[in-house]
């Protein structure tokens, strides 16, 4: 999704963000019923949102009136949260993290997908060094992908060596870019390779984040911290929803296709089936999979990468109280 966004960007809402916290709002009404109406950010749904909108449809069968509502970026979602205009969101952890150090009212309360960006290459490549001096496409100087990329860089690559990077913008960009031969290598999400897999490109895998980054948890779901306050146990019957989703996923792929046609009707059904095999494979998703442990491994990530200061703990970014009551 927006793991690949540019950060720098997130430095300019950090007065709105402040300004956010200050003016709260509710951000749920009661119903006479003594269920729920709230609002639900989502930015660009695709397959990693599904189980997301799936655990919602849970929730309305427990007579909650909930609203989703797609935004163009997620810095949006982030405002709104702040402000009390949503309830919860699922998106890259960047911008939540900003937003808590400038003091926003939002809590990262589960896992919405693991580590999914690889470094592949042109045939032939499996090193870093091999990487030197030869066309490296990112999406931008700041974004996630790209911290990602420079710190596997800067820990694999020989002394002296490192590749050329070069910005040249989106996923299927540079994907595109990859199999022509206009870069040497990129970092990819599962989707975009089985995009050009489909496609008879051909390329190799030289490095998985996933395992050089165990600890980073690039999109997660967050929340209004006066909404999960004052509505624990629906905030707990979200994340246990959700939780139970994803044990279906990685018990049957299937299961997410099935999503996806529901959630996604206009996605091309082959390439789904291939890339919701892989995620349950790789057991990408699950929503309990947040620890004290890994939510601090990602804000030091973060901190390295220029994107918040040093300082913040897992307790300031996150409740996991709620998914330790998934468990």
């Amino acid at each position: 999704m927006y793991a690949g966004r540019h950060l720098r960007r997130l430095a300019a809402l950090a007065t709105l963000f402040t300004l956010a916290a200050c003016g709260g709002g509710g951000a749920a009404e009661t119903n006479g019923d003594g269920t729920l109406s709230f609002k639900v950010a989502v930015t660009e749904p695709d397959i990693t949102t599904v189980p997301i909108l799936a655990a919602l449809d849970d929730l309305r069968g427990q007579g909650h009136k909930i609203k989703v509502v797609e935004l163009a970026e997620p810095e949006l979602s982030i405002e709104g949260l702040a402000k009390g205009d949503y309830a919860l969101s699922a998106e890259a952890t960047s911008p939540a993290l900003l937003a808590v150090e400038q003091g926003a009212p939002i809590k990262i309360i589960a896992d919405a997908i693991g580590n999914q960006w690889a470094v592949y290459g042109k045939p032939g490549v499996s090193s870093c060094d091999q990487l030197d001096g030869s066309p490296f496409g990112i999406f931008s100087e700041g974004a996630t992908a790209t911290a990602m990329v420079k710190e596997w860089v800067k820990s694999t690559c020989s002394p002296g060596k490192r590749p050329k990077y070069l910005t040249i913008g989106g996923s299927d960009v540079r994907a595109q870019a990859l199999v022509t031969g206009r870069i040497a290598a990129t970092a990819l999400e599962v989707s975009d390779v089985v995009a050009l897999e489909s496609k008879g490109g051909k390329f190799a895998k030289i490095a998985d984040f996933a395992q050089s980054l165990p600890d980073l948890r690039p999109q997660t779901v967050y929340a209004n911290g006066d909404f999960i306050t004052e509505h624990k146990d629906v905030t707990q019957a979200l994340v246990t929803a959700l939780t139970r989703q994803h044990a279906k996923i990685n018990a049957d792929p299937r299961y997410l296709v099935g999503l996806a046609a529901k959630y996604l009707p206009e996605e091309d059904g082959a390439d789904m089936a291939k890339v919701a095999d892989r995620y349950a494979k790789a057991r990408l998703f699950d929503a309990a999979a947040l620890t004290e442990k890994n939510m601090q491994g990602t804000i030091d990530f973060f901190v390295r990468a220029g994107v918040i200061k040093k300082g913040m703990t897992a307790r300031d970014a996150a409740d996991l109280t709620f998914v330790k009551g998934a468990r």
